[in-house]
């Protein structure tokens, strides 16, 4: 039974969420206080986090922003700020899909299924033994720890970084456009710029650089797309 952690400072919010999530055969943990979620997350598992993004004492961002540094566990934002800037800061973060207030409860529960379904189907699929196969002793990649290793040293990624190494890692030299990315990461079809995609491999190459400062291992194709060269 997959474990649902539901941030959210609205009590009667809250207990409406986990009553649908219960009833979906989900298990859920609440807490109301942004305080109390990074020790609650570095003590238990949750197989994806409700955040709400304004909160009592930490907001979402700042906690989504400080779990993406230990942690690649789905995080679903809930916010009433819906203008593009806030959605997009929340994804940039790490965030793997935002939900608007007011919701349905129904399009939360389908929203954390389809996130759940995403996440499992691409740890299935691409298995680790073929991903260190097609990059020997540079690329290494364990889907289901979200544990990465280039050149042997182990690199911090957030979920979304990760599953972008993963596609590239797995055929490497061959170039993906930036939909066909967005494709690849985003399975419900969700409306993402390319500029998102951008900044994600943006940060992505900064990190693989700063091991292997003479090589760009993710290299641009102008008008194109991206690939993983070795």
């Amino acid at each position: 039974m997959s474990k649902v952690l539901i941030v959210e400072d609205e009590v009667k919010i809250a207990q409406l969420l986990t009553d649908y999530l219960v009833q979906s055969n989900l298990e859920t943990v609440m807490v109301h206080d942004g305080n109390a979620v990074l020790e609650l997350v570095h003590n238990q598992y949750f197989d994806i986090i409700l955040l709400d993004l304004m909160l009592p004492g930490k907001d979402g961002i700042t906690l989504c922003k400080e779990i993406r540094q230990f942690s690649a566990v789905p995080i679903i934002m809930v916010t009433a700020r819906v203008d593009e800037i806030d959605r997009l800061i929340g994804l940039e973060l790490g965030a793997d899909d935002y939900i608007c207030k007011p919701f349905s409860p129904r399009e939360v529960v389908a929203r954390v299924k389809a996130v759940l379904r995403r996440t499992q189907s691409q740890t299935q699929s691409l298995d680790k033994s073929d991903t260190i196969k097609s990059t020997p002793k540079v690329v290494e990649l364990d889907p289901e720890k979200y544990q990465a290793r280039v050149f042997g040293i182990p690199v911090e990624l957030t979920a979304i970084e990760f599953n972008l190494l993963q596609i590239l890692a797995k055929e490497p030299g061959r170039i993906y456009s930036r939909s066909q990315l967005m494709n690849h990461v985003y399975h419900d079809h969700r409306v993402v710029s390319e500029r998102t995609i951008d900044s994600h491999i943006k940060k992505l190459r900064k990190k693989l650089n700063d091991i292997k400062p003479d090589m760009e291992l993710v290299q641009s194709v102008y008008s194109v797309g991206y690939k993983l060269e070795i």
